[in-house]
């Protein structure tokens, strides 16, 4: 084994890619290896099967909601108003403010 504590930060770094570039090789061989099997059994019980890759990109990202409400004393605090109102917001209501005192 290596010893990483005594290796540089561009030697670690190459460790790191090198590391990288094995568990990505070995990933889609293990993929390539499932998806055989996939096949092989499929075919054993006369079913033809067709294996769609995802494409990773496709993924919707979630995006940022911008902020609606924020508490007067704590700029930390906000809100989007969106699902449940937060406890601190609850409780200013209880008081009687109005929740447009609150708006951004």
């Amino acid at each position: 084994m290596t010893d990483y504590q005594n290796l540089s930060e561009t030697e670690l770094q190459a460790v790191i890619e090198r590391a990288e570039t094995a568990l990505k090789n070995k990933q889609a061989n293990k993929r390539k290896e499932v998806i055989a099997k996939i096949k092989e059994l499929a075919a054993s019980i006369d079913v033809s099967v067709e294996i769609q890759e995802l494409d990773k990109k496709a993924v919707k990202s979630v995006s940022n909601v911008p902020i609606k409400y924020r508490h007067p004393e704590n700029p930390e605090k906000t809100w989007t108003g969106r699902g449940m109102t937060p406890k601190w917001m609850q409780t200013l209501l209880e008081k009687g403010h109005d929740r447009a005192e609150f708006k951004v």
